[in-house]
């Protein structure tokens, strides 16, 4: 059995559907004992969450619900509180430029330990779709579905 290089905890599904994905980074996040921990029992949201920038020039991810872990007791966290995100001072100037220049957003996209253990988030830059886009996109998605459909008949037919 193959050990895998990551373990993702949690997934945004809408990234994809509302955003065009136009360059991802690894970023790491700083968290408490007791987000771990309920990181570790796969519970997080990534559905409302959204990356940005401080007036530190920092970055940020707001909104992410990761639950009380209730074995914590008194160290408990509170569960959507703003989490740094620990990126190199070249990623943070580029996507500075990128923010600033407009129709562009931080979306996080994943969140999964890594091979060391550590908490990593995959956040995108991305410009937002369109209701046109997106219906191009479902579009697209049943056209593959149908010809995958098409062409497993016809490889049953054949053999």
């Amino acid at each position: 059995m193959t050990k895998s290089k990551y373990h993702e905890v949690g997934f945004n599904k809408r990234a994809n559907y509302d955003y065009e994905i136009l360059e991802k980074f690894e970023a790491g996040i700083v968290l408490l004992g007791s987000e771990v921990k309920s990181l570790r029992n796969h519970r997080v949201s990534l559905g409302e969450s959204y990356a940005g920038l401080s007036k530190n020039s920092e970055v940020f991810l707001y909104q992410m619900h990761i639950p009380e872990y209730k074995l914590a007791h008194r160290a408990n966290h509170a569960p959507t509180r703003n989490r740094k995100l620990l990126l190199h001072r070249r990623q943070i100037t580029r996507l500075i430029g990128q923010l600033k220049r407009g129709g562009y957003s931080l979306v996080p996209i994943s969140i999964y330990f890594n091979e060391q253990g550590f908490v990593k988030v995959s956040i995108g830059l991305g410009k937002g779709k369109k209701t046109v886009d997106k219906r191009e996109t479902i579009k697209r998605r049943e056209w593959d579905r149908q010809k995958n459909r098409i062409l497993k008949k016809t490889v049953r037919k054949l053999s």
